[in-house]
């Protein structure tokens, strides 16, 4: 996304705030201006300044431009989602879940440690063991639930068990060079 140009939201809606993790209310009539649309979630700077993630969701509260790509994220999800259990298809849809104020997906940023799966009641059982950037990252629970909802849409999972540690503490040696490119570090 490109265009940086305000917003002014046509209903109000509640948002995530960056990176503190607290919910605020959008008010109805308010701006914000767009930094980037990841997997149809929108981070937006608001008129004080603080950015802020709006869900997919609530896209229509920006306008029709939004519900567009946030209608674009969930056809590509639901393309990923079919057929049997695959290994695979876990990896992918955690390559859509994204640090709200980085570019980059978890798997680029290096946060996932180790992928697992086994037969389980129902289905297969995944445990993700995943870092954050930073140990008090406020937006950690959101990755968390990111995690937790997008592994489960896999075919045949039943269950999602998401472990967070910080041990080995993670650091920028971890992120891939696509990541670094687009961080501009590399």
């Amino acid at each position: 996304m490109e265009r940086r140009e305000p917003v002014f939201l046509t209903r109000g809606c509640d948002a995530t705030q960056i990176p503190s993790g607290f919910k605020v209310r959008l008010d109805p009539g308010s701006y914000v201006v767009p930094q980037q649309v990841l997997d149809g979630n929108i981070t937006v700077m608001t008129e004080r300044g603080g950015l802020a993630r709006v869900t997919a969701a609530d896209a229509d509260a920006l306008g029709q431009e939004y519900v567009e790509l946030a209608a674009k994220a969930a056809e590509a999800r639901a393309n990923r989602t079919e057929g049997p259990f695959d290994e695979e298809k876990v990896w992918e849809e955690l390559k859509t879940v994204y640090d709200p104020e980085i570019p980059a997906s978890i798997v680029d940023l290096g946060l996932v440690y180790h992928l697992a799966s086994q037969q389980a009641e129902g289905g297969v059982k995944v445990l993700v063991t995943m870092t954050l950037t930073a140990p008090g990252c406020g937006i950690g629970p959101v990755l968390v639930e990111d995690v937790r909802s997008k592994v489960a849409r896999v075919p045949g999972v039943s269950e999602v068990d998401v472990q967070l540690v910080f041990d080995p503490p993670w650091d920028m040696s971890m992120m891939t060079d696509a990541a670094k490119l687009t961080l501009g570090i590399m």
